[in-house]
């Protein structure tokens, strides 16, 4: 039988679907217009006729950036930072969050309370960078691991999703012979895929975009991530120079906006590529590990 539904009802329903299509615009907007300006002629760009779609499509902007060395060598280190700052951020955390699951751990809600305490007072930057200097990190990979290996949010929603899994399974183990160790690294990880796959995209996230960071530990140019060249190009100071010596050489002129358009491109994809094929992890990790029956 068929549902009668209220004129309020359906009232509502079109404003809910208005008011995301309005969030859907607003959220969306910026990416396309980066992407139309990326692809776009300089005449376009200078008459303000790029909007939603490239204007007298080029890929003049992608191959002056692709060209830049230090675009490369950034690539390069933001690949290797993402990597060993997930790897390391992932097992830092699994570690922490798997004892703090167990309400036998002696000290248990005191040391919940302090890493709470820690999500909303930190050490300050100024405390942090003596530290970093202190231990000779500063200017090496290090100093953009170390410090943040751990994150308390992402521990206490992995904690939460290992207080989901049944207790009987790794009773069993136990009795089977298994250690602790062996119950986490055969029973927990196995059933925990949808909350690491959560935690890695976090962590991988937080690395790729970092750029305020290295530009504090990071003094040596050679050691810039990606996002360091995106923002000498936003700024002006790296790319100025550099467009100097094409036009001195007579190429042809990049307008600065196509070149900002087209390095935001080319830094976002990667995420935007990765993003697709753990979708149904993240979702149900986030579900599960945000709420505790």
């Amino acid at each position: 039988m068929a549902i009668q539904r209220s004129k309020g009802y359906s009232m509502f329903k079109a404003f809910n679907f208005i008011f995301m299509l309005i969030v859907v615009f607003v959220t969306l907007f910026p990416f396309l217009y980066m992407f139309a300006m990326s692809f776009s002629s300089n005449t376009a760009i200078l008459q303000g006729k790029v909007f939603f779609l490239p204007v007298e499509f080029t890929i003049k902007p992608y191959l002056r950036i692709l060209e830049q060395k230090d675009f490369w060598t950034g690539y390069r280190n933001t690949v290797l930072y993402t990597v060993t700052g997930t790897a390391v951020g992932l097992f830092m955390t699994t570690i922490c969050a798997y004892p703090l699951s167990k309400k036998r751990l002696l000290g248990r809600g005191l040391l919940l309370k302090l890493i709470v305490f820690t999500m909303y007072f930190g050490g300050g930057l100024i405390p942090t960078y003596l530290l970093v200097n202190s231990l000779h990190m500063t200017d090496k990979i290090w100093a953009l691991i170390i410090p943040g290996a751990i994150s308390p949010y992402n521990m206490l929603i992995m904690k939460t999703f290992f207080e989901g899994i049944p207790q009987s399974l790794e009773e069993a183990a136990a009795i089977d012979g298994l250690n602790e160790l062996g119950i986490l690294i055969k029973i927990v990880m196995p059933l925990s895929k949808p909350i690491l796959a959560t935690i890695s995209l976090f962590v991988a996230v937080w690395f790729w975009n970092d750029w305020f960071y290295p530009l504090i530990y990071i003094n040596n140019n050679i050691r810039y991530p990606v996002t360091l060249f995106l923002r000498n190009v936003i700024m002006g100071s790296q790319m100025a120079a550099k467009n100097g010596q094409v036009m001195d050489s007579g190429a042809s002129v990049v307008m600065p906006q196509s070149l900002q358009a087209a390095t935001v491109m080319l830094v976002t994809i990667p995420i935007l590529l990765v993003y697709p094929f753990i979708q149904k992890y993240f979702v149900q990790g986030m579900m599960i590990g945000s709420i505790k029956e």
